[in-house]
């Protein structure tokens, strides 16, 4: 029995790897998912963070035992988006070939309603995949869906037929530069508008276009180019605002939150924060809350907190250089807000930081030693949570590893207690946020799996109790 450090683990894991293109294939099914319980409290995932744009899920009565069963995997290309769900519609955008593929999904089965590609030729300048990065949104209401890949090519699609209502090519639109990883900022539905995060150069930074026919109804912005956090919507003294965290390549850097009425886009105020490196990215999405905003980025940023006044002006409560997200979006939960601090698998904890004063109150590393076996060897290595990914739900937390382990947290004030823990798949940049939805589990596996050499696929498990 052989064992090797996790920070060896870490720094070879860590690594960007060439992945050859998958076909996308057909589902399969393993076991039906269990009744709901009558009481259980379930709602749709419309949207990147789900319904409440937060990372916090409403459901009750899941399970806590793990490993959880698998309902169903379908084989997926490369990208790094999350799935979204309408009832029994499930929409996902990958990459296969040289084609972006959307797919609709049965929620409950896999099975495929319908397909719709098209050519694209993005290519990450850093050695990472080259699927799309911005995930699908619904809108409920006009039975639509909406999704944007890499290149920023956007489509409305009619959620039902798989039709395309109309379309736009962003980035030649409105002269946007490929950024550092491409176009990866999850529009946004409000209203009977979509808001997305153009950032073209010398504006406009965010753009309104009108759900049903793609009119361009507002702009707004002109000093700071696309992030790739999702526009936030929050209700701020009784009157609705939009967030957006701007920001990404420029040359000097710029960057900071941007706070719109989405009636017309104008603007309440402007607050410059970015790392001062020109390669880092604003890609956690702002969290608002007590008619306040927190904002976080890495690349030794940090943190800060602003409350907004009646009149939509601000005051910069604190700041912080100890809670710096990566690409994590922090949850805030009875005055603390929690989420995983560092830039690299290898810096990264788990922290809780006390929104009154901006003070860590604890930091931990989650880790823990892994028996598997590898060539007809059985070996150990520490493992761990890495740059994870939170998600709130039935009073706990849900984890999701960067290198494919799933765990049932407890977190509060005093600390960590982890509930249960698996390993779904031994697979590198598990990136993307878990959906939920009616009791069911989504996550996506956006690697080969080093153990069993799985290709990329999209797990769905039951977590109903």
């Amino acid at each position: 029995m052989s064992f090797v450090s996790r920070r060896t683990v870490l720094k070879v894991l860590a690594a960007p790897m060439y992945l050859p293109a998958s076909i996308a294939g057909q589902v399969r099914a393993y076991r039906e998912p269990k009744p709901l319980d009558p009481n259980a409290v379930t709602h749709n995932w419309s949207s990147f963070l789900g319904p409440t744009f937060n990372a916090v899920s409403t459901e009750t009565k899941l399970s806590r035992t793990l490993p959880a069963p698998v309902v169903w995997e379908f084989p997926t290309g490369s990208g790094y988006a999350s799935p979204v769900i309408l009832n029994d519609r499930l929409v996902y955008i990958h990459r296969v070939g040289d084609e972006e593929v959307i797919e609709c999904l049965h929620s409950e089965t896999g099975s495929v309603h319908w397909r719709y590609r098209y050519s694209t030729v993005y290519e990450d300048r850093y050695g990472y995949n080259n699927g799309p990065r911005s995930s699908p949104v619904v809108d409920e209401i006009g039975g639509r869906v909406y999704t944007v890949g890499a290149e920023g090519k956007l489509h409305a699609i009619e959620l039902d037929s798989g039709r395309v209502i109309w379309r736009k090519e962003l980035r030649q639109d409105y002269r946007v530069s490929q950024d550092f990883f491409g176009t990866a900022s999850t529009p946004l539905i409000e209203g009977d508008a979509l808001i997305v995060n153009v950032g073209a150069p010398g504006g406009p930074t965010v753009v309104a276009f009108a759900l049903e026919t793609g009119d361009e109804l507002w702009r707004a912005g002109t000093e700071w180019g696309a992030s790739y956090a999702s526009p936030i919507p929050a209700t701020i003294h009784g009157q609705r605002r939009i967030f957006v965290f701007a920001g990404g390549e420029s040359q000097p850097p710029s960057g900071g939150l941007l706070v719109l009425d989405p009636a017309d886009g104008a603007i309440d105020f402007e607050f410059p924060w970015r790392s001062r490196t020109f390669e880092s990215v604003n890609a956690s999405c702002p969290v608002v809350f007590n008619n306040q905003v927190f904002i976080s980025a890495s690349y030794r940023a940090g943190g800060a907190l602003l409350s907004i006044s009646p009149d939509f002006e601000y005051t910069l409560d604190w700041t912080t250089p100890d809670f710096a997200l990566h690409f994590n979006t922090p949850i805030y939960r009875d005055g603390y807000l929690y989420g995983f601090d560092g830039r690299n698998m290898g810096d990264a904890s788990l922290a809780c930081l006390d929104a009154a004063n901006g003070t860590i109150v604890w930091r931990a590393t989650p880790e823990w030693t892994e028996s598997f076996e590898l060539n007809g060897r059985v070996q150990e290595r520490l493992m761990g949570t890495a740059r994870g990914s939170l998600l709130a739900a039935d009073g706990d937390f849900l984890c999701l590893g960067e290198l494919g382990h799933l765990l049932w947290l407890r977190l509060g004030p005093g600390g960590f207690e982890e509930i249960s823990r698996t390993w779904l798949f031994a697979a590198r940049e598990c990136w993307n946020l878990p959906v939920l939805s009616h009791g069911l589990l989504y996550i996506s596996q956006n690697t080969r799996d080093l153990l069993t050499g799985s290709e990329p696929r999209l797990l769905c498990y039951d977590l109903r109790a």
